[in-house]
This record gives structure tokens, C-alpha cells and sequence, in this order.
């Protein structure tokens, strides 16, 4: 699907705040701006940053994107270092720092820095803040992850790259961490005319469940994210089987994985175990860019469950409560920002309150479509692409004024 203009958006956030965008980015406009991850494909950094970079720059920032390179070795390091950020507990070795800093200089020396911002997304990238000193750019880390009680010994190396950034970007107030830098709150965000989230017709929502052989006479709970122990996939499947014990209903696993996540083929093998022999369970390994795909079982769906034991936002809620898809969640993460219990949708705390929320809003349909129509709205005000650009280009204001209390704009 192809990028969409800036001026689309105008049709579905409010004119005021559209008008704010354009002022703001006149402000910045011709400020150059690098945006460093770790992959190019799959996961929310990438989904982001594909729909934003262009706006930027149509907006009148020039705007790149970077991907570093990395051996397998240094992946491999890197999702142990996540799991631990996650407050995971795992063994840390000295190997483990000397394999994450050889990469970093391998990518320092491959890479260029003449820009006037550069924004660093996640650890793995983290370690070119070594850069600055050649550099004119102000220098930002940005974090998608749950910080909140990470493991002391990965946040004290890690700390000591963030620390030199001249300021820090995190999801939510609770996942900030002490820093002697200036800490900005920006909500993840999704892009409503994305393919992903644009409206499908039923022609092209029924070809997608004629394809994975799902019967629309049955309610389909669904649960959308890449094969990570911590979306616990497996308890996702031990809540349907609760939920099957009074309802005659199907459970779909959609998803794919990550160039920087070594972990998603066993936990996809321990899945396809735990799901064995039950043809109402459909586990659907997706390709890179199956967001028609993604999109029409996320608007096919009775409920959209989002189990995961830890999350630093998880956008697929955000991509369901956008279609008003009543949703189950986990209380953990930046889920909370976007799921009030009983009003935008379900927080739950265990696989038990997970089946018992389902088999509710299975069972009492109006509930779950006034959740879905609150949620949508809340979506709107708060978690679309157009806010997500706001906030940047009132960031990009602030580096340019640092310490002031008040900036006249």
C-alpha cells in the first residue's frame, strides 16, 4: 500500500490538532534527523519508523533511517540483555560485553553521524553514543521497552552508554529509570491509514478466513504478536482451553519474528507442541508486511487478547482497540495506558482471568461492542501516528533550548 500524505490525517484527528502539527513543523523544518535500530522487519520499532520517516520528511525534516549489522553471536547477546532489561532473571558473562562492544565498533566504523538529531532505538544501537564526541548532533536514546525493574547488572552497563545522551525518550513515567539526563514521555503509536489499519470490506475480510480455514459462525479469540515467550503464547492457549469447556470457539496465533530475536523458532516449536491435536487452534507463522492478513483476523475476531507477561506497550492492542475490537490484556507494560478495565476493554492477572473475561464478553455481546466503540476513541485522542509526530517535533524545539522552563514558540 503506498505511504500515505500528511494531509489524509486531516480527515480523521481533530482540525486543531492537525493545524498544530503543520505550525510545529514549519518551526523545525530542514532540521536533519537519524533514526538508528536494529532491524529493518518485524516488531514495533520497525512498524513505527516505516510510517513515520517518510512523514517527516514530507513534513520538511530530513529524516534517514539506519539499521546496524550484527552476527548472530551479538543477536543472540542482545535478547538475553532484553529479557534481563524485562526483569527476567539470566546469567550474564563478560563474554557477553566483549561480543556487544565488538559490534558496536564494528558498526561505528561503517556509519556516519553529519545530522542535526540522531535517535538511537533500544539497547542493541545503543553503544554508538561513542560517536557523539565527532559529532555536532544532539543525541537522544529512545526505549520501547519495560524498564521498570531490569536486572541491576545489564541497566548498570547499559547506564553507562544512555547516560552520555544528551536526553532519553521512554513510553510511560514508570518504565523511566535515574538518569542525569532530561527523560521525555512519547507514546508508541500506530498509523490509521497504514495497511495494517485502514478499513477492509467483508469481500476482503472473508477471503482471509476462507485462506486460514476459520469458520466465522464460531467466535474466533485471536491473539496477534511475534512468537516471544514473553507474549506467553503458551498460557494464551491454556485460557482458550478454559473458555472451550463452555463455548465452542477457535483460538488463532498470528505472527512472525524478528532478524534480532534468536528466540522465536523455539518458542514457536514449544507452541505447535502445547497446541497439538486441536484443529480449533490455528497457529499462523506470518510473512514480513501480512498486515491484510493481520488486519482482516483482527476485524474478524470476538475477542483480541493480548497475554504477555511483560510489555513495553505491545501496539497490537492499539491496532485492535482502533478497529473496536472488545480486548483481553494483561495488566503489565504500557497495556494499562490503553486498556482501562471496563471501559476501553479487560486487564486481567492470570490465565484464569483471562478465560473468565472472554467467556464474559463472548457471552454478553453489547458489553463487548461498547468497549470496542470506547476503545476506538481512545485510540484516536491518544495513540495515532499524528500525535506521535507532535511529540517529536516539540522534542526537536526542546534540544534546541536546553534548560529553559518556557520556550516562546
Amino acid at each position: 500500500m503506498a505511504q500515505s500524505k500528511i494531509s489524509e490525517y486531516a480527515k480523521i484527528i481533530r482540525p486543531q490538532n492537525f493545524d498544530e502539527i503543520m505550525m510545529l513543523a514549519e518551526r523545525v523544518k530542514g532540521k536533519r534527523v537519524k533514526m538508528v535500530n536494529a532491524t529493518a522487519v518485524g516488531g514495533g520499532v520497525a512498524e513505527i519508523l516505516t510510517r513515520v520517516v517518510p512523514l517527516f520528511n514530507e513534513l520538511g525534516v530530513k529524516t534517514k533511517w539506519d539499521v546496524i549489522k550484527g552476527s548472530g553471536p551479538f543477536f543472540g547477546v542482545t535478547k538475553t540483555f532484553h529479557n534481563a532489561l524485562h526483569g527476567a532473571p539470566v546469567e550474564i558473562t563478560p563474554e557477553m560485553y566483549k561480543i556487544f562492544n565488538e559490534a558496536t565498533e564494528a558498526n561505528l566504523a561503517e556509519m556516519t553521524f553529519d545530522d542535526d538529531v540522531v535517535i538511537i532505538h533500544d539497547p542493541q544501537p545503543a553503544g554508538l553514543i561513542a560517536a557523539r564526541e565527532k559529532s555536532k548532533a544532539k543525541w537522544v536514546w529512545r526505549c520501547h521497552i519495560d524498564t521498570s525493574h531490569p536486572q541491576p547488572d545489564v541497566w548498570t552497563f547499559l547506564k553507562g552508554f544512555v547516560g552520555r545522551y544528551d536526553a532519553s525518550i521512554f513510553s510511560t513515567p514508570w518504565f523511566a529509570r535515574d538518569l542525569p539526563i532530561p527523560q521525555y514521555f512519547i507514546y508508541p503509536a500506530i498509523d490509521p491509514l497504514a495497511e495494517k489499519n485502514r478499513e477492509l470490506s467483508a469481500h476482503e475480510i472473508d477471503a482471509v478466513l476462507r485462506k486460514y480455514q476459520l469458520d466465522r459462525s464460531r467466535p474466533l479469540i485471536t491473539q496477534i504478536s511475534r512468537f516471544d515467550h514473553l507474549k506467553d503464547p503458551v498460557g494464551v492457549i491454556e485460557a482458550y482451553r478454559l473458555v472451550k469447556k463452555t463455548i465452542n470457539c477457535q483460538l488463532v496465533l498470528a505472527g512472525g519474528g524478528a532478524s534480532d530475536d534468536p528466540e522465536g523458532t523455539q518458542v514457536l516449536n514449544r507452541v505447535q507442541e502445547a497446541a497439538a491435536g486441536d484443529p480449533d487452534i490455528h497457529i499462523l507463522l506470518l510473512p514480513p508486511f501480512a498486515d491484510l492478513e493481520i488486519n482482516a483476523l483482527q476485524r474478524a475476531s470476538t475477542v483480541v487478547l493480548q497475554k504477555s507477561l511483560r510489555e513495553g506497550f505491545g501496539l497490537t492492542v492499539t491496532e485492535a482497540l482502533w478497529k473496536a475490537k472488545p480486548v483481553v490484556a494483561s495488566a503489565v507494560g504500557g497495556i494499562t495506558l490503553q486498556v482501562i478495565h471496563n471501559f476501553t476493554g479487560m486487564l486481567v492477572h492470570s490465565i484464569e482471568g483471562a478465560a473468565y473475561q472472554i467467556r464474559y464478553l463472548i457471552n454478553n455481546p453489547q458489553i463487548a461492542k461498547k468497549l470496542g466503540e470506547y476503545g476506538r476513541e481512545h485510540v484516536r485522542e491518544k495513540f495515532l501516528i499524528t500525535r506521535k509526530l507532535r511529540n517529536y517535533l516539540l522534542l526537536f524545539i526542546a534540544l534546541d533550548n536546553p534548560g529553559k522552563d518556557v520556550i516562546q514558540l
